[in-house]
């Protein structure tokens, strides 16, 4: 889905502008040379775009930090560690340490 909601001209790959709408959605805008130098990393200085396949690798690559800020940004990355709401539960002399 995210692939999708970047691939702004409906052709299957992300490219500059896309990528640039990408990192300032997520908060961390890039310079021109910046964004060329991440195109280049992610697909190996073979294209000027990033293909689904090469989208999916960084995601769920070594170098995860982009899936990191996708997953801050969405809210999903302290599911796991949210703590309870409501008031605490009642404690008797037999569960103190």
């Amino acid at each position: 889905e995210k692939y999708m909601e970047f691939d702004l001209n409906n052709q299957g790959e992300i490219d500059l502008m896309s990528v640039k709408r990408m990192m300032e959605k997520l908060g961390a805008p890039k310079t021109h040379l910046e964004l060329k130098k991440m195109i280049s990393e992610v697909t190996g200085g073979v294209s000027d775009t990033i293909s689904y396949q090469d989208f999916v690798n960084v995601m769920l690559g070594k170098r995860s930090a982009v899936l990191k800020l996708v997953m801050m940004f969405e809210g999903k990355a302290n599911e796991s560690n949210r703590k309870p709401s409501g008031p605490p539960p009642e404690r008797d002399i037999s569960s103190l340490p």
